[in-house]
């Protein structure tokens, strides 16, 4: 029975005699019963249930693994077959992580130990050594492969390796994995053949990356989490193996990133360029593209025990906690001016920094953040891959990710606190209801719709289960001690000796410059439970407290009091309402804004209402917006149809191509281009047609570029603009630089737009040139108008001025008969007038009057229609 503090639930029931007052008690009984339940702590009894159903949720994600998709590297839930690259449609970089290597078997080998499932083990450890193959022909990304697959392959090892030492299982065991880690490692060393010390992106596992046959290679930039999330897996295959080749690859990539930081703020960007070092996206957070580099920073320190880790860490913490933490939010900001936001949404990668606070000590800024995160979780089932400031959704997916369970387990592990316990239980019964399938679990391509997608990535079985079934464990329950071990990015397990038990790699000490920054009680040294919660036990609790209502969820909404700002808006190109947004500022239409918000809240703190005003003028000094357009030349148009089309100020210059851009015109999914491209392989070698709006031409020129498109072109999502009635305009950047941005650009409006999915839609294939609009064809030479000062005057044939200038002469004849008289022109004057009147009259008499030709034009009776020539 659930209890609000020592009182059960259905107390509120009996304490009232009506039957009106007892359905209203019910009403509010049922609408608490839900928080009675997560402030309840959990018996035994119901711990060992929930366990009990992760295990058979494994059980149905795993077995369905084995039994449709293995020896292939992922599931297909949908489709319930196996994910083998090259016999599925190309997803684009998403595919970077198959590498033919059974890659979902490596990922899950130590959860079967966790899960105390060895005679599992024991049986995917013999399938991995007999089947798996390392020298694939395959593309696949470092990060990715290092992650899963090295670090499956390290984790497995050393848990074979401990069954071994207990005498009870895995004798026959000869160190087989770590010597496919090693054989791994080396097939990835030569990505990291630079002048940086930064790694390619990319290798080909048999071929390595400047091979001819290697198919990479020409990748110039890389994330920062790709980079400096090498050196758990690389500095314990290096210690374990020993040899040293790997540890200082991965310490020198992690040298680059922190000597490339901005010394002004400590921030790094998110993408750098691996062979000048410069930063190519200089928006820096804690969520894709950076996450896993601030975790490998302080876990490096607590796996290697090298203090340069731990002081770069602090330094890095200090920044983040100074810029980005906006409790309970983590916001981008732009790393030369931290102090703006550059985006007004948060991706779902986030998740897991809570838990690295945990890890740090800082526990209240984590509680804040991942209580947030719980109500964003509640208001739409899963965390969205994205969502705005506000809890909206902004990118719907959901692709299992177990982020959110990470963090929830280090903070129940840190505070004890039951309520963590109930938002696990949450999170299973959610996978259990919206994701559950025949064949194992399913992404939610939309978390609007509850839409599935046909795919179950390796890390659902790596890490979701792990953290699950170790929140509702106790330590006396598992097959190891968890204490011994740390987790990577993938929760991989590797064990903490190996600072002692291992000698550190000669030459690979590192060393910083001394910087000065604040530190606290946990600067140098791990978290006391004692000082966190000092006799507290409802410390946790009082700072959720003030978050439990962020989304709205659980409460009847208020609106914020509203306060008037007004902002001029000089509108030369720039995307406003975007730029706006990725300041953080959110809009919202006047008409929108609830009713009764009088003037005397002008005067309270809130929400402010902003309204643009449009400042429109003309001078001498704007530049010119040179026209082009977007000719269709593919039959049946064959050039005829011709749409006027405004420049960027970004991307290849259609004015040097001298015969332009030509290609086929294929849509973008999703069609504004704001998320990764689904349809990668479609648009490969091709023009892609994006919708404007939800984020900035430059960001959806990247990722189109990245997905292999030729030229863009962006239509307006204004319905029924068009290039007649609204003047052209270039498009602009994003603020930050723009030069990695080779694509040609054009923009048309909504009308124009309209013809071109029109015609795609009618004709499939649908070939278009892109060029300024003076080259379009059949114009080659423009003609430019001819203006002369004519003086006319009559004469008789033959006449001319005595003294007239003798040259090119210009003569008008009129024959004599055709010159009115002026006595005819008057008599022409009054027959007009007299017919005008009688039209007139009969209009006014209701009958219609023939008119002649010779009517007045202007006459608005029922007169015929003027003919006179």
């Amino acid at each position: 029975m659930a209890k609000m503090g020592n009182k059960p639930c259905w107390w509120l029931i009996h304490s009232s005699r009506s039957r009106m007052s007892t359905t209203i008690l019910l009403i509010t009984c049922l609408l608490t019963w839900a928080k009675c339940q997560e402030n309840q702590s959990m018996t035994q009894e119901e711990k060992l249930v929930i366990r009990d159903q992760i295990i058979e949720m494994f059980d149905h994600a795993y077995g369905s693994y084995m039994k449709y998709a293995y020896p292939a590297d992922e599931l297909m839930p949908l489709s319930c077959k196996g994910r083998v690259r090259g016999q599925e449609p190309n997803r684009g970089d998403i595919d970077d992580s198959l590498g033919k290597f059974s890659l979902t078997l490596i990922d899950t080998l130590d959860t079967l130990v966790v899960l105390n499932k060895l005679d599992d083990f024991e049986d995917a450890v013999r399938k991995t050594v007999r089947d798996v193959r390392l020298d694939n022909d395959v593309v696949v990304s470092v990060f990715e492969t290092n992650i899963r697959v090295l670090g499956g392959l390290l984790g497995a090892h050393v848990m074979a390796d401990l069954l071994r030492q207990r005498g009870e299982r895995m004798q026959w065991y000869q160190d087989e994995l770590l010597h496919m880690a090693k054989e791994l490692g080396h097939r990835l060393l030569p990505a990291f053949n630079t002048t940086s010390g930064l790694p390619y992106p990319k290798v080909n596992l048999r071929y390595g990356v400047l091979n001819p046959l290697s198919r990479t290679g020409t990748e110039s930039d890389t994330c920062t989490a790709c980079a400096g999330t090498m050196i758990l897996e690389f500095a314990a295959l290096s210690r374990l193996s020993g040899e040293s080749v790997f540890e200082e690859n991965a310490r020198k990539a992690l040298d680059v990133l922190w000597d490339r930081r901005q010394r002004g703020s400590d921030l790094v960007g998110t993408v750098i360029n691996i062979h000048n070092e410069e930063w190519v996206r200089r928006d820096s957070g804690v969520g894709a593209g950076i996450d896993s580099y601030y975790e490998y920073l302080m876990k490096a320190y607590i796996l290697l025990g090298d203090n340069v880790f731990l002081e770069r860490f602090n330094i890095h913490y200090s920044a983040i906690m100074k810029y980005i933490s906006q409790p309970p939010l983590l916001l981008n900001v732009h790393m030369h001016n931290p102090t703006v936001s550059v985006r007004s949404w948060m991706d779902s990668l986030l998740a897991f920094f809570p838990g690295l606070q945990v890890l740090r000590g800082d526990l209240k800024p984590a509680i804040e953040t991942h209580e947030m995160l719980y109500q964003v979780t509640k208001q739409h089932k899963f965390l969205p891959e994205a969502f705005t400031t506000e809890f909206r959704v902004h990118w719907g997916q959901h692709l299992l990710r177990p982020e959110f369970a990470e963090s929830t387990y280090y903070l129940y592990k840190a505070t004890g606190d039951p309520y963590y316990l109930r938002v696990g239980q949450s999170i299973v019964e959610k996978l259990n209801a919206y994701a559950r399938v025949p064949c194992g679990f399913a992404a939610v391509q939309d978390v609007r719709t509850g839409t599935h997608e046909d795919r179950m990535d390796s890390f659902f079985l790596a890490e979701m289960f792990k953290y699950l079934y170790l929140l509702f464990s106790e330590k006396t329950e598992l097959p190891i001690d968890i204490d011994d071990y740390i987790f990577t990015t993938e929760a991989h397990l590797l064990p903490v000796s190996l600072s002692t038990t291992k000698p550190p790699c000669p030459g690979n000490d590192t060393e910083t410059d001394p910087v000065s920054h604040e530190e606290d009680l946990f600067t140098h040294s791990c978290p006391s439970l004692e000082t966190l919660f000092p006799n507290n036990p409802s410390f946790a609790k009082t700072i959720r407290d003030s978050y439990k209502y962020l989304t709205g969820v659980g409460r009847a909404f208020h609106p914020l009091p509203v306060r008037e700002i007004e902002l001029p808006l000089h509108d030369n190109g720039m995307e406003p309402v975007e730029f706006l947004k990725s300041m953080g500022i959110s809009l919202t239409p006047l008409n929108e804004v609830m009713a009764g918000e009088g003037r005397r809240q002008k005067d309270r703190k809130g929400v402010y209402r902003v309204k643009l005003v449009a400042e429109l003028s003309q001078t001498q000094e704007e530049e010119e917006v040179l026209p082009h357009v977007v000719q269709l030349i593919s039959p049946p148009y064959l050039g005829r149809t011709v749409l006027t089309a405004g420049p960027a100020k970004f991307g290849l210059d259609l004015t040097k191509q001298e015969h332009g851009v030509k290609g086929s015109i294929v849509k973008a999914s999703p069609y504004t281009a704001c998320g990764p491209i689904d349809n990668a392989q479609e648009l490969e070698g091709h023009i892609a047609l994006a919708l404007r709006g939800d984020c900035m031409f430059a960001a959806k020129a990247r990722r189109l570029q990245e997905a292999g498109a030729i030229g863009v072109i962006f239509i307006d999502h204004r319905e029924g603009s068009n290039s007649k009635e609204t003047p052209l305009f270039q498009m602009v950047g994003d603020g930050d630089s723009t030069e990695d941005i080779n694509l040609p650009l054009v923009f048309v409006f909504s009308r124009e737009g309209a013809v071109l999915t029109a015609a795609l839609e009618e004709h499939q294939n649908v070939d278009v040139l892109l060029l300024p609009k003076e080259r379009q064809l059949g114009h080659d030479k423009t003609e430019k108008p001819v203006s002369m000062n004519i003086k006319l005057r009559l004469a008789e044939e033959g006449e001319l001025d005595e003294g007239a200038a003798r040259g090119p002469t210009l003569e008008f004849f009129l024959e004599k008969e055709q010159l009115l008289l002026k006595e005819e022109e008057e008599e022409e004057l009054e027959h007009r007038e007299q017919q005008h009147k009688a039209c007139t009259k009969a209009d006014k008499d209701g009958r219609t009057a023939p008119c002649t030709a010779g009517s007045s034009p202007t006459t608005k009776s029922n007169c015929g229609p003027d003919t006179n020539p």
